[in-house]
């Protein structure tokens, strides 16, 4: 079978068009035409089935993933390498996921510990053995990257093996329970000296240096204030009119309210670990086609072109990172007769192209508020940590460029609120944010709002008023909030 065509980018060719529908009749050779199949997109990865139609709309529109080069999800058949002949596995394409998290560790590491990580024992230099602990538990993720999971299996390693199945945990929504059963099962089933996790709890340490750790914040279960700073040793509430107890019992230390935050910064850095995405980062500036009366991308917006001109010390690098947010409320158990809802804080680096920051690679989940209600105009509270960590990062912080090959100072806006991000950020965020409360909780688009702009205010009753507010809080569409009469 040629595969030759995966390698096409230019998925409107015609070679590339003729591969997709050889792929497809391969697929279906032993199966009915209306079943579905895993999709090998980039995007469903072969974790979601989709049908022919669906299939084939992802691979022309999408693209297939590169990798994929022995078909075994769609009937191709598996044939394990003699140990003594010379194309034996390992030498280029039946690794390439182990291979994938082989790079992807080694650019880990680089960002953190330099070029020359992987030689700590004869390096000299002050960042490694300041950080010994911290590289030596990396260097040991590393051996398990090239760690067989049982002697004989050479499609897996030790770690990609534990990733695959946190990966099918999370896409079909396993319960720990089932997860740990399912680790039992392998354990009696594979060979005694597999090195297959014993539970949930033991696979998660095994992947807990790569970094992305999250933080649980104590909360005021009427959010007055979060148990953090000066308020991390209380018991109860420090409002005089609330005096809650922090935990659900005394003596017990169970909290009864807790926010999970998940820290900015190294995802940010993460971003430019990689050379395709760190060059995307520079696109809103070097590539971006920027035209007065188009508005294609939110740099050619005036509040955009406003800040840059406000702040050129920011502007002058593309590195610098601009940040959009979005928030609105769900229902985790997916039953709508439950009143319980969480509110995720989500953040979105606008510097790469259309095409990649509205996609869900890229969107940044920043903190989950628990319910069961709706914080309201209390949702400050809760932002005080991103708010902490954004303020930090306007001074810099030292990131690894893969596209450079260098280290430079990483800035970040908050491109929601330009005129306020070096004094009064929270100010001027949490009066966006409260603005904005009513109109969001209405669950129209951005688009419909814009639009809305324009209809008369007899229409659009308070909700005018609201959005004209907002516009006026990000500096656009001055002349609505003029002519309101308050």
């Amino acid at each position: 079978m040629d595969k030759t065509w995966m390698k096409i980018s230019n998925r409107k060719d015609k070679a590339y068009e003729l591969g997709v529908k050889n792929f497809l009749k391969f697929a279906y050779s032993q199966k009915v035409e209306n079943q579905k199949i895993p999709c090998p997109c980039t995007q469903c990865n072969n974790f979601c089935n989709q049908t022919k139609t669906v299939v084939e709309d992802h691979l022309l529109t999408q693209g297939i993933r590169k990798s994929y080069t022995r078909w075994i999800h769609h009937g191709e058949q598996f044939q394990h390498q003699n140990c003594g002949d010379s194309t034996k596995h390992g030498d280029g394409e039946d690794d390439s996921d182990t291979e994938d998290l082989n790079d992807m560790l080694h650019d880990i590491g680089t960002a953190q510990w330099g070029d020359n990580w992987a030689g700590r024992e004869e390096s000299t230099d002050d960042s490694l053995n300041a950080n010994h602990s911290d590289t030596d538990n990396f260097l040991k993720l590393l051996e398990d990257a090239k760690k067989e999971p049982y002697p004989g299996n050479h499609f897996y390693s030790k770690l990609s093996f534990v990733v695959t199945l946190l990966h099918l945990k999370t896409m079909s929504g396993w319960t720990i329970k089932s997860f740990n059963a399912l680790l039992e099962i392998f354990r009696h089933a594979l060979p005694p000296e597999a090195t297959v996790p014993k539970s949930f709890t033991d696979a998660k340490k095994l992947i807990r240096d790569l970094g992305f750790k999250s933080e649980k914040i104590h909360a005021c279960v009427n959010d007055c204030v979060l148990f953090r700073k000066e308020n991390e040793n209380f018991d109860t509430c420090p409002n005089l009119n609330c005096k809650e107890p922090r935990y659900k019992m005394a003596g017990s230390r169970v909290p009864r309210k807790v926010l999970h935050y998940f820290p900015l910064k190294p995802r940010l850095q993460r971003l430019y670990t990689h050379k395709e995405i760190a060059s995307d980062m520079r696109w809103h500036k070097e590539k971006c086609v920027h035209d007065d009366n188009i508005m294609r991308h939110p740099a050619d917006s005036e509040a955009w072109k406003h800040f840059d001109r406000l702040h050129p010390d920011f502007a002058v690098d593309p590195r610098n990172v601009r940040l959009g947010l979005a928030t609105d409320g769900f229902n985790p158990f997916g039953t709508m007769s439950s009143a319980y809802s969480i509110w995720p804080i989500y953040l979105v680096p606008y510097n790469l192209p259309p095409w990649k920051c509205m996609r869900d690679p890229f969107f940044f989940l920043s903190m989950l508020i628990p319910g069961p209600k709706s914080p309201g105009n209390e949702i400050d509270v809760y932002m005080e940590p991103l708010i902490d960590e954004l303020n930090e990062m306007w001074l810099g912080v030292e990131t690894y460029d893969a596209y450079s090959g260098k280290k430079f100072d990483l800035l970040q806006l908050m491109q929601c609120c330009p005129d306020g991000v070096r004094k009064g950020i929270k100010h001027v965020l949490f009066a966006w944010l409260r603005q904005l409360a009513y109109i969001y909780h209405t669950e129209k688009s951005c688009v419909t709002q814009v639009i809305a702009a324009s209809y008369p205010l007899t229409i659009l009753g308070g909700e005018k008023k609201n959005l004209s507010m907002a516009m006026w809080t990000l500096g656009i569409l001055l002349h609505l909030y003029l002519e309101m009469k308050f």
